[in-house]
Protein backbone atom coordinates (compact mmCIF):
# COMPACT_ATOMS: atom_id res chain seq x y z
CA UNK A 1 0.00 0.00 0.00
CA UNK A 2 1.30 3.15 -1.30
CA UNK A 3 1.21 6.28 1.43
CA UNK A 4 -0.12 9.26 1.42
CA UNK A 5 3.16 11.58 0.81
CA UNK A 6 3.72 8.70 -2.53
CA UNK A 7 0.29 9.22 -3.52
CA UNK A 8 0.19 12.94 -3.26
CA UNK A 9 3.36 13.47 -5.07
CA UNK A 10 1.97 11.03 -8.09
CA UNK A 11 -0.93 13.16 -8.08
CA UNK A 12 1.17 16.02 -8.74
CA UNK A 13 0.85 17.45 -12.49
CA UNK A 14 4.42 18.98 -13.94
CA UNK A 15 2.34 19.47 -17.43
CA UNK A 16 0.78 23.28 -16.82
CA UNK A 17 4.51 24.50 -15.67
CA UNK A 18 5.39 23.45 -19.43
CA UNK A 19 2.63 24.79 -20.37
CA UNK A 20 3.57 28.36 -18.96
CA UNK A 21 6.85 28.15 -20.18
CA UNK A 22 5.87 28.01 -24.06
CA UNK A 23 2.78 30.53 -23.26
CA UNK A 24 5.20 33.99 -24.48
CA UNK A 25 5.51 32.15 -27.87
CA UNK A 26 2.43 31.78 -28.21
CA UNK A 27 1.50 35.47 -27.11
CA UNK A 28 4.07 37.08 -29.24
CA UNK A 29 2.70 34.41 -32.51
CA UNK A 30 -0.37 35.89 -32.11
CA UNK A 31 -0.15 39.97 -31.60
CA UNK A 32 2.75 39.88 -34.38
CA UNK A 33 2.26 37.06 -36.91
CA UNK A 34 -1.24 35.44 -37.01
CA UNK A 35 -3.14 38.71 -35.90
CA UNK A 36 -1.34 40.56 -38.94
CA UNK A 37 -1.81 37.77 -41.40
CA UNK A 38 -5.87 37.84 -40.66
CA UNK A 39 -5.98 41.42 -40.57
CA UNK A 40 -4.52 41.50 -44.16
CA UNK A 41 -7.49 39.15 -45.48
CA UNK A 42 -9.53 41.81 -43.81
CA UNK A 43 -8.12 44.53 -45.52
CA UNK A 44 -8.23 43.09 -48.78
CA UNK A 45 -11.79 43.18 -48.79
CA UNK A 46 -12.36 46.46 -47.65
CA UNK A 47 -11.77 50.22 -49.54
CA UNK A 48 -8.98 51.79 -50.12
CA UNK A 49 -9.58 54.64 -48.08
CA UNK A 50 -7.69 55.35 -45.31
CA UNK A 51 -9.84 54.43 -42.25
CA UNK A 52 -11.12 50.92 -44.64
CA UNK A 53 -14.47 50.94 -43.59
CA UNK A 54 -16.63 49.96 -46.73
CA UNK A 55 -16.53 46.53 -47.31
CA UNK A 56 -16.34 45.76 -51.13
CA UNK A 57 -16.04 41.87 -51.48
CA UNK A 58 -13.68 40.94 -54.62
CA UNK A 59 -13.14 44.31 -56.15
CA UNK A 60 -9.86 44.71 -54.98
CA UNK A 61 -8.79 41.72 -56.74
CA UNK A 62 -10.94 42.06 -59.54
CA UNK A 63 -8.92 45.45 -60.21
CA UNK A 64 -5.35 43.97 -60.06
CA UNK A 65 -6.13 40.47 -61.63
CA UNK A 66 -8.29 41.44 -64.69
CA UNK A 67 -7.93 44.47 -67.49
CA UNK A 68 -10.41 46.89 -67.47
CA UNK A 69 -10.31 48.59 -71.18
CA UNK A 70 -11.42 52.16 -71.67
CA UNK A 71 -11.72 54.65 -74.61
CA UNK A 72 -8.80 57.31 -74.37
CA UNK A 73 -10.65 59.72 -76.37
CA UNK A 74 -13.20 59.54 -73.45
CA UNK A 75 -10.76 60.85 -71.19
CA UNK A 76 -10.09 64.57 -73.21
CA UNK A 77 -11.25 67.45 -71.93
CA UNK A 78 -14.00 68.18 -74.64
CA UNK A 79 -16.26 64.82 -73.39
CA UNK A 80 -19.15 64.85 -71.46
CA UNK A 81 -18.10 65.46 -67.65
CA UNK A 82 -20.14 61.75 -66.43
CA UNK A 83 -18.42 60.24 -69.04
CA UNK A 84 -14.67 61.82 -69.06
CA UNK A 85 -14.95 60.85 -64.97
CA UNK A 86 -16.36 57.07 -65.43
CA UNK A 87 -13.40 56.86 -68.23
CA UNK A 88 -10.29 58.41 -65.93
CA UNK A 89 -11.73 55.84 -63.28
CA UNK A 90 -11.30 53.19 -65.43
CA UNK A 91 -8.21 54.10 -66.64
CA UNK A 92 -6.90 54.16 -62.89
CA UNK A 93 -8.14 50.56 -62.36
CA UNK A 94 -6.62 49.44 -65.58
CA UNK A 95 -3.38 51.43 -64.11
CA UNK A 96 -3.05 48.85 -60.92
CA UNK A 97 -3.63 46.06 -63.22
CA UNK A 98 -0.74 46.76 -65.26
CA UNK A 99 1.40 47.47 -62.29
CA UNK A 100 0.42 44.26 -60.77
CA UNK A 101 1.24 42.33 -63.65
CA UNK A 102 4.39 43.91 -64.48
CA UNK A 103 5.06 43.43 -60.92
CA UNK A 104 4.21 39.99 -60.75
CA UNK A 105 6.73 39.68 -64.07
CA UNK A 106 9.53 40.92 -62.55
CA UNK A 107 9.02 38.89 -59.39
CA UNK A 108 9.36 35.75 -60.90
CA UNK A 109 11.86 36.95 -63.41
CA UNK A 110 13.99 37.72 -60.58
CA UNK A 111 13.68 34.85 -58.79
CA UNK A 112 14.39 32.53 -61.79
CA UNK A 113 16.99 34.05 -62.84
CA UNK A 114 19.05 33.91 -59.27
CA UNK A 115 18.44 30.46 -58.82
CA UNK A 116 19.03 28.83 -61.50
CA UNK A 117 22.98 30.20 -61.38
CA UNK A 118 22.54 29.73 -56.99
CA UNK A 119 21.67 26.04 -57.45
CA UNK A 120 23.86 25.44 -60.26
CA UNK A 121 26.65 27.09 -58.39
CA UNK A 122 25.95 25.56 -54.63
CA UNK A 123 25.76 22.04 -56.24
CA UNK A 124 28.79 22.19 -57.76
CA UNK A 125 30.93 23.30 -54.85
CA UNK A 126 29.51 20.92 -52.64
CA UNK A 127 29.78 17.81 -54.71
CA UNK A 128 33.45 19.57 -55.34
CA UNK A 129 34.00 20.12 -51.34
CA UNK A 130 32.49 16.82 -50.15
CA UNK A 131 34.70 14.40 -52.60
CA UNK A 132 37.04 12.32 -50.69
CA UNK A 133 39.24 11.66 -53.45
CA UNK A 134 39.74 15.98 -53.97
CA UNK A 135 42.58 16.64 -51.46
CA UNK A 136 41.77 20.94 -51.25
CA UNK A 137 43.90 22.89 -49.00
CA UNK A 138 42.14 25.45 -47.31
CA UNK A 139 38.86 23.77 -47.95
CA UNK A 140 37.68 25.48 -44.33
CA UNK A 141 38.65 28.91 -45.18
CA UNK A 142 36.94 28.67 -48.90
CA UNK A 143 33.52 27.49 -46.92
CA UNK A 144 34.03 30.32 -44.50
CA UNK A 145 34.34 32.76 -47.24
CA UNK A 146 31.72 31.95 -49.79
CA UNK A 147 29.46 31.74 -46.77
CA UNK A 148 30.37 34.89 -45.13
CA UNK A 149 27.86 37.29 -47.99
CA UNK A 150 24.67 35.34 -45.81
CA UNK A 151 25.68 37.07 -42.73
CA UNK A 152 26.29 40.65 -44.41
CA UNK A 153 23.14 42.69 -43.76
CA UNK A 154 21.14 43.51 -46.92
CA UNK A 155 21.75 47.46 -46.13
CA UNK A 156 25.41 47.02 -46.37
CA UNK A 157 25.33 45.03 -49.64
CA UNK A 158 23.22 47.68 -51.40
CA UNK A 159 25.42 50.71 -50.20
CA UNK A 160 28.46 48.27 -51.63
CA UNK A 161 26.90 47.93 -55.16
CA UNK A 162 24.78 51.31 -55.41
CA UNK A 163 28.79 52.74 -55.35
CA UNK A 164 29.79 50.37 -58.08
CA UNK A 165 26.61 51.42 -59.59
CA UNK A 166 26.93 55.67 -59.22
CA UNK A 167 27.46 57.74 -61.68
CA UNK A 168 30.87 58.49 -61.53
CA UNK A 169 33.63 58.37 -64.30
CA UNK A 170 35.46 55.32 -62.68
CA UNK A 171 32.17 53.18 -60.89
CA UNK A 172 32.46 49.96 -62.24
CA UNK A 173 29.04 50.16 -64.37
CA UNK A 174 30.38 52.91 -65.87
CA UNK A 175 33.92 51.55 -66.97
CA UNK A 176 31.58 48.08 -68.04
CA UNK A 177 29.65 50.34 -70.19
CA UNK A 178 31.83 51.87 -71.71
CA UNK A 179 33.90 49.05 -72.50
CA UNK A 180 30.92 47.47 -73.97
CA UNK A 181 30.05 50.35 -76.11
CA UNK A 182 27.02 50.74 -74.53
CA UNK A 183 28.15 54.62 -73.37
CA UNK A 184 30.19 56.92 -74.89
CA UNK A 185 33.32 59.30 -72.94
CA UNK A 186 31.83 61.56 -70.83
CA UNK A 187 28.30 59.79 -70.30
CA UNK A 188 27.95 57.46 -66.79
CA UNK A 189 25.67 54.58 -66.66
CA UNK A 190 23.90 55.06 -62.94
CA UNK A 191 22.06 52.03 -62.11
CA UNK A 192 20.18 54.14 -59.71
CA UNK A 193 18.42 56.32 -62.08
CA UNK A 194 15.48 55.86 -63.91
CA UNK A 195 17.16 54.42 -66.70
CA UNK A 196 14.42 54.22 -70.36
CA UNK A 197 11.86 51.57 -70.84
CA UNK A 198 14.05 49.41 -73.30
CA UNK A 199 16.68 49.02 -71.05
CA UNK A 200 15.38 45.79 -69.19
CA UNK A 201 18.19 43.53 -68.23
CA UNK A 202 21.16 45.83 -66.57
CA UNK A 203 18.91 46.46 -63.45
CA UNK A 204 17.69 43.16 -63.27
CA UNK A 205 21.37 41.58 -63.42
CA UNK A 206 22.55 43.59 -60.97
CA UNK A 207 19.78 42.50 -58.59
CA UNK A 208 20.00 38.96 -59.48
CA UNK A 209 23.56 38.70 -59.64
CA UNK A 210 23.68 40.33 -55.52
CA UNK A 211 20.63 37.76 -54.66
CA UNK A 212 23.27 34.85 -56.14
CA UNK A 213 26.33 36.15 -54.30
CA UNK A 214 24.49 36.50 -50.84
CA UNK A 215 22.80 33.16 -50.73
CA UNK A 216 24.94 30.93 -52.53
CA UNK A 217 26.79 30.22 -49.41
CA UNK A 218 24.10 29.37 -47.26
CA UNK A 219 22.62 26.71 -50.21
CA UNK A 220 26.13 25.77 -50.82
CA UNK A 221 26.19 24.62 -46.94
CA UNK A 222 22.48 22.58 -47.05
CA UNK A 223 23.52 20.81 -49.57
CA UNK A 224 26.45 20.01 -48.32
CA UNK A 225 25.25 18.13 -45.29
CA UNK A 226 22.78 16.34 -47.23
CA UNK A 227 25.41 14.73 -49.53
CA UNK A 228 27.64 13.70 -46.47
CA UNK A 229 24.61 12.17 -44.92
CA UNK A 230 24.43 9.78 -47.93
CA UNK A 231 25.87 6.23 -46.76
CA UNK A 232 29.80 6.65 -47.97
CA UNK A 233 29.51 2.83 -48.88
CA UNK A 234 27.31 3.07 -51.90
CA UNK A 235 29.63 6.13 -53.52
CA UNK A 236 32.83 3.10 -52.61
CA UNK A 237 30.70 0.25 -54.50
CA UNK A 238 29.74 2.72 -57.00
CA UNK A 239 34.32 3.41 -57.57
CA UNK A 240 34.86 -0.33 -57.15
CA UNK A 241 32.29 -0.74 -60.38
CA UNK A 242 34.24 1.60 -62.09
CA UNK A 243 31.76 4.45 -62.24
CA UNK A 244 32.63 7.41 -63.33
CA UNK A 245 32.10 11.18 -61.63
CA UNK A 246 28.97 12.11 -63.53
CA UNK A 247 27.42 8.96 -63.34
CA UNK A 248 27.81 8.87 -59.60
CA UNK A 249 26.32 12.31 -59.47
CA UNK A 250 23.15 11.33 -61.58
CA UNK A 251 22.48 8.00 -60.13
CA UNK A 252 23.38 8.49 -56.34
CA UNK A 253 24.10 12.27 -55.29
CA UNK A 254 20.87 13.59 -57.23
CA UNK A 255 18.70 10.65 -56.04
CA UNK A 256 19.49 10.66 -52.57
CA UNK A 257 19.96 14.36 -52.33
CA UNK A 258 16.31 15.02 -53.65
CA UNK A 259 14.16 16.05 -50.44
CA UNK A 260 17.17 18.64 -49.46
CA UNK A 261 16.77 19.68 -53.25
CA UNK A 262 12.77 19.96 -52.81
CA UNK A 263 13.56 21.77 -49.52
CA UNK A 264 15.63 24.43 -51.31
CA UNK A 265 13.49 25.32 -54.41
CA UNK A 266 10.32 25.37 -51.77
CA UNK A 267 12.49 28.00 -49.01
CA UNK A 268 13.83 30.03 -52.38
CA UNK A 269 10.53 30.36 -53.97
CA UNK A 270 9.40 31.93 -51.09
CA UNK A 271 12.41 34.04 -50.44
CA UNK A 272 12.11 34.93 -54.43
CA UNK A 273 8.43 36.04 -54.26
CA UNK A 274 8.49 38.00 -50.97
CA UNK A 275 11.92 39.63 -52.32
CA UNK A 276 11.73 43.31 -50.93
CA UNK A 277 14.95 44.66 -49.78
CA UNK A 278 17.40 44.62 -52.68
CA UNK A 279 14.72 45.61 -55.31
CA UNK A 280 13.61 48.40 -52.75
CA UNK A 281 16.82 49.92 -51.71
CA UNK A 282 17.40 49.89 -56.11
CA UNK A 283 14.10 50.77 -56.69
CA UNK A 284 13.99 54.45 -55.72
CA UNK A 285 16.76 56.76 -56.41
CA UNK A 286 17.98 60.17 -54.51
CA UNK A 287 15.53 61.66 -57.39
CA UNK A 288 12.85 59.63 -56.30
CA UNK A 289 12.25 58.20 -59.60
CA UNK A 290 11.81 54.34 -60.16
CA UNK A 291 13.09 51.70 -62.23
CA UNK A 292 9.69 49.61 -62.92
CA UNK A 293 11.94 46.86 -64.23
CA UNK A 294 13.11 45.62 -61.01
CA UNK A 295 10.15 46.29 -58.75
CA UNK A 296 8.89 43.32 -57.18
CA UNK A 297 5.41 42.20 -55.92
CA UNK A 298 6.47 42.94 -51.99
CA UNK A 299 8.05 46.57 -53.26
CA UNK A 300 4.25 47.20 -54.63
CA UNK A 301 2.82 46.43 -51.62
CA UNK A 302 4.76 48.70 -49.72
CA UNK A 303 4.18 51.79 -51.92
CA UNK A 304 0.67 50.56 -51.82
CA UNK A 305 0.46 50.69 -48.15
CA UNK A 306 2.46 54.24 -48.04
CA UNK A 307 1.26 55.35 -51.32
CA UNK A 308 0.81 58.69 -49.89
CA UNK A 309 0.01 60.46 -46.15
CA UNK A 310 -3.75 61.09 -47.56
CA UNK A 311 -4.80 58.43 -48.95
CA UNK A 312 -3.05 55.15 -49.10
CA UNK A 313 -3.79 52.50 -50.76
CA UNK A 314 -4.69 49.48 -47.69
CA UNK A 315 -7.09 47.52 -50.11
CA UNK A 316 -4.46 46.99 -52.85
CA UNK A 317 -2.07 46.22 -50.87
CA UNK A 318 -4.23 44.00 -48.87
CA UNK A 319 -5.43 42.01 -52.15
CA UNK A 320 -1.79 42.13 -53.46
CA UNK A 321 -0.99 39.63 -50.29
CA UNK A 322 -3.22 37.54 -50.44
CA UNK A 323 -2.62 36.95 -54.18
CA UNK A 324 1.08 36.48 -53.40
CA UNK A 325 0.07 34.14 -50.58
CA UNK A 326 -2.25 31.78 -52.48
CA UNK A 327 0.53 32.12 -55.35
CA UNK A 328 3.40 30.68 -53.12
CA UNK A 329 1.25 27.99 -51.79
CA UNK A 330 -0.22 26.98 -54.94
CA UNK A 331 3.72 26.70 -56.22
CA UNK A 332 4.56 24.82 -53.22
CA UNK A 333 2.12 21.91 -53.55
CA UNK A 334 3.04 21.70 -56.99
CA UNK A 335 6.84 21.59 -56.02
CA UNK A 336 6.03 18.64 -53.35
CA UNK A 337 3.46 16.58 -55.83
CA UNK A 338 5.92 16.30 -58.64
CA UNK A 339 8.63 14.87 -56.16
CA UNK A 340 6.60 12.88 -54.24
CA UNK A 341 7.83 9.44 -53.67
CA UNK A 342 6.15 7.29 -56.44
CA UNK A 343 7.56 3.91 -54.82
CA UNK A 344 5.71 4.85 -51.42
CA UNK A 345 2.44 5.77 -52.78
CA UNK A 346 2.59 2.59 -55.00
CA UNK A 347 3.29 0.65 -51.63
CA UNK A 348 0.57 1.92 -50.21
CA UNK A 349 -1.87 1.57 -52.64
CA UNK A 350 -0.76 -1.91 -52.87
CA UNK A 351 -1.40 -2.43 -48.81
CA UNK A 352 -5.35 -0.78 -49.38
CA UNK A 353 -5.64 -3.09 -52.16
CA UNK A 354 -4.74 -5.58 -49.85
CA UNK A 355 -7.08 -4.50 -47.19
CA UNK A 356 -9.93 -4.35 -49.09
CA UNK A 357 -9.03 -7.61 -50.52
CA UNK A 358 -8.85 -9.35 -47.14
CA UNK A 359 -12.21 -7.32 -45.66
CA UNK A 360 -13.95 -8.73 -48.90
CA UNK A 361 -12.62 -12.27 -47.96
CA UNK A 362 -13.93 -12.07 -44.08
CA UNK A 363 -17.42 -11.04 -45.20
CA UNK A 364 -18.03 -14.04 -46.98
CA UNK A 365 -17.09 -16.25 -43.51
CA UNK A 366 -19.29 -14.06 -41.81
CA UNK A 367 -16.55 -11.38 -40.69
CA UNK A 368 -15.05 -14.82 -39.07
CA UNK A 369 -11.41 -15.49 -39.99
CA UNK A 370 -10.22 -18.74 -40.66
Amino acid sequence: MASAAQRRIKSISYAKYGYIFILPFFIVYLFFQLWPLIYTFILAFKGNQSNGENFVGFENFNHLLFSHPYNIADTRPGVDREIRKAANAAMAIDQQHQDFVRCLKNTIVLWIGNFIPQIALSLSLAVWFTDAKLKIPGKGFFKVVMYMPNIITAASVAVLFLQLCADTNYSAATILGRSLGLLKDGEFFNMTKDIPSQVIWPPRVVVMFIQTWMWFGNTMIMLMSGIMGINPSLFEAASIDGASSGQVFRKITIPLLAPILVYTVVTSMIGGLQMFDMPYLFTTSKDGSHIKNIETIAVYIYGKFHSGSIEPSYGYSGAASVILFFITGCLGMIIFYLNRDKDEIAKKKQRKKLAKQFKAQNKQFGGLSI
